[in-house]
């Protein structure tokens, strides 16, 4: 699996804005959008067949970019959140779409609460 950067420049932002960051969202495993024309993609396809899925929503006047990139990065007044694609069948650990990367060992607490007395 291969993270791609997708950014794209749209001649008339809200015309079909919506409908291609779902076409987005849908592309791969997991999805972030550090800045709202930018996005990372996990994804096994190739970067000529994303672009002919998505070039059916751009008109003649709009600009696309996809890249494949490594996972470092700077950013500055942004943040990176990564989201799993929901699917049915498929569990994501909770009631959420939300996955943090690297994804955290979950806390056990196995020791017993002392007596404030005893605990000094």
């Amino acid at each position: 699996m291969r993270t791609l950067i997708i950014s794209y420049d749209l001649a008339q932002p809200h015309r079909n804005k919506h409908i291609l960051a779902q076409q987005i969202m849908a592309l791969g495993h997991s999805w972030a959008r550090p800045l709202e024309q930018t996005w990372y993609v996990k994804t096994d396809a190739r970067e000529e067949e994303i672009e002919a899925q998505l070039r059916g929503m751009l008109d003649p006047d709009d600009g696309l970019l996809i890249q494949a990139t490594r996972d470092e990065a700077v950013m500055t007044n942004t943040a990176l959140r990564w989201f799993r694609q929901r699917r049915a069948g498929v569990e994501t650990g909770g009631d959420t779409n939300v996955i943090a990367f690297p994804m955290p060992e979950p806390f056990v607490d196995d020791q017993q609460e002392l007596p404030l007395a005893e605990a000094c």
